[in-house]
């Protein structure tokens, strides 16, 4: 067990709540920036080390309020049930050129409506879906299960028990996209490079 110098002791303990924020932004920070999935407002509780009932979403806004001011690359965004940091839209064409193979996913337009269908009315069977677009969608379907875009959430009691399709989380974070309430058919046309 290590010991605190008497410095850090005053950080920790002092009647000033200044301090005492500022660590916990920090630390709000450090955890987010190393972390490669959003994370949840409970695992961040959690892994940062912060009293239970703090309103994590208003901490997370000061911390973009000072990513605004200083014009920061970055900012915190809520995709897929949790916060990730992330670098903003308009310097992606900059950053792109990081990668020597673009991480790109690629939909047909029949994919794209395919997805499009399940993203609106999950959870729902491939019948409905191939109600919708008149055609079969079994090959596209799992396409869309190879890259992780679609899955499968569950059976119905109907006859022979078919399966009934939903989005991934993977899905909610190419296509910024924090709850399904969110999902509109803009959102679904581009995903976020």
């Amino acid at each position: 067990m290590s010991k605190k110098s008497p410095q850090q002791n005053d950080v920790l303990t002092s009647s000033d709540p200044q301090p005492l924020a500022e660590e916990t932004l920090t630390r709000i920070e450090a955890v987010l920036f190393l972390s490669r999935e959003p994370v949840s407002g409970r695992r961040l509780v959690q892994l940062a080390d912060i009293p239970e009932g703090t309103r994590i979403r208003g901490l997370v806004k000061k911390l973009n309020s000072r990513y605004d001011s200083r014009s920061s690359a970055f900012r915190i965004y809520e995709v897929a049930g949790g916060f990730q940091i992330r670098t903003r839209p308009h310097f992606v064409p900059w950053l792109a050129r990081l990668h020597s193979s673009p991480i790109e996913i690629r939909l047909s337009t029949s994919a794209l409506e395919t997805l499009t269908i399940i993203a609106h009315k999950q959870p729902v069977l491939r019948a409905t879906v191939e109600k919708i677009r008149g055609v079969q969608c079994g090959e596209i379907l799992r396409q869309l299960m190879e890259q992780d875009l679609v899955k499968i959430t569950g059976k119905t009691n109907d006859l022979g028990r078919p399966f009934l399709y939903g989005t991934t989380k993977r899905f909610f974070q190419l296509f910024g996209i924090n709850r399904i309430e969110e999902i509109s058919s803009e959102n679904i046309e581009k995903p976020i490079k």
